[in-house]
């Protein structure tokens, strides 16, 4: 295998994510999200499993799946192929990501299709505002490590086969320039109601640093496709609503997630590899008053191809997917499935960036708009789990 050159830290600072600060709307009491119930009940049994082992995997991580009946060698063989629903982890705690070497090359992850998280309905529309007009999604400046460095793009597999999301890279209170979390949506990482966790997950920030075109990146030097290495989650969280309910109109709202990474090759963590991650604003505030969003991710559905970095900017509103449910913000945006996961952001008092969401579904049939939910206390909850358990 070709050596992978990574990108020196010092250029990777991000100097876009450019966001126009826009006036804010009338006061609105935004609908804060529950606390993480299923993932919470994993803090305890995760507690004691430490960090990464001397072999690069998480410390119990042999014998937690020999406990489900998996043998270890035997998953790196192929054994992860078996998607039998008796024996599909799916609770909070049975999270498992056996790093396989060179399982991602460039070819595979080309041939990786996108997860489709689109509504046919919305009932419980009287809490939305009209339908945005469609933003017309812009291609990022190339290089993306030197405009969008904590941008990147997420490799899982699922029973449909290989399968591809958005992630950014976001700062660990706990490990302040050393942050090894990514923030992404939650049906990028766990099936929801269906099933239960994906499968070899891995994140490449800034892939296809120079933005060419699936030809073109068919014969890229490694360095090109992923030119800060690959990075596989060794742990995950997401809601209890979306392990419980995920798929259904009342889990869109909790649809999001954290992982936690390693690199596959090297000791750096990625935020030092890197050389930028962003913020956290867990205020969720309501969608009049969050003033313009800025949505990043590589949209892989028609009429896009997966191997570009787009990025939306609009005024959110309201979208409400079902009785009873929080509010989610809705931005005009023509990006497709692919970006999901994606980050959202919005410059805070004082002229910070934060990740204030995730991109989580579309429209059915048609493009023109993007949704995702509030981060509020449940978001919290699952973040602070996760940078707690791997602080040092």
């Amino acid at each position: 295998m070709r050596s992978v050159r990574l990108i020196p830290a010092a250029l990777g600072v991000v100097t876009a994510l450019a966001l126009t600060v826009t006036g804010c709307g009338p006061t609105e009491t935004p609908a804060a999200d529950k606390p993480a119930g299923g993932a919470a009940s994993s803090s305890a049994s995760a507690a004691s499993e430490g960090g990464a082992g001397a072999d690069g995997l998480a410390d119990g991580l042999a014998d937690k799946l020999k406990k489900h009946g998996v043998d270890l060698d035997a998953w790196k063989r192929g054994g992860w192929k078996d998607w039998d629903t008796g024996t599909w982890l799916r609770e909070a705690e049975d999270f498992v990501n056996p790093v396989i070497e060179d399982l991602w090359d460039p070819a595979r992850m080309q041939s990786a299709k996108s997860p489709d998280p689109t509504i046919t309905a919305q009932a419980g529309a009287s809490g939305s505002d009209p339908v945005p007009r469609p933003v017309t999604a812009q291609r990022e400046k190339t290089p993306y490590h030197r405009h969008a460095a904590p941008v990147g793009k997420i490799f899982f597999d699922s029973p449909q086969g290989s399968m591809v999301c958005s992630g950014t890279i976001v700062k660990d209170p706990r490990r302040p320039g050393k942050s090894n979390l990514v923030w992404t949506a939650g049906h990028c990482v766990h099936a929801g109601q269906r099933g239960g966790w994906y499968r070899n997950i891995t994140f490449v920030p800034a892939f296809n640093d120079l933005g060419k075109s699936p030809a073109a990146l068919r014969d890229a030097q490694p360095h090109e496709v992923y030119p800060y290495g690959q990075y596989w989650a060794d742990w995950a969280v997401t809601s209890g609503e979306w392990l419980q309910r995920g798929g259904t109109d009342q889990a869109w709202p909790y649809d999001y997630a954290v992982l936690h990474v390693q690199p596959q090759r090297g000791g750096k963590s990625l935020e030092e590899t890197v050389g930028a991650a962003l913020p956290v604003d867990f205020s969720a505030p309501a969608p009049a008053r969050a003033g313009t969003v800025g949505a990043w991710g590589y949209p892989q559905a028609a009429p896009y191809n997966g191997v570009i970095m787009h990025k939306c900017l609009d005024r959110a509103v309201r979208l409400t997917t079902a009785p009873a449910t929080p509010v989610m913000y809705r931005i005009g945006c023509t990006m497709t499935a692919g970006s999901s996961g994606g980050g959202w952001f919005r410059v805070l008092p004082g002229g910070t960036t934060a990740l204030v969401s995730n991109t989580s579904i579309g429209p059915a049939g048609s493009r023109g708009w993007l949704a995702g939910p509030q981060l509020g206390r449940g978001a919290k909850t699952a973040f602070d789990m996760v940078s707690k358990k791997f602080a040092r």
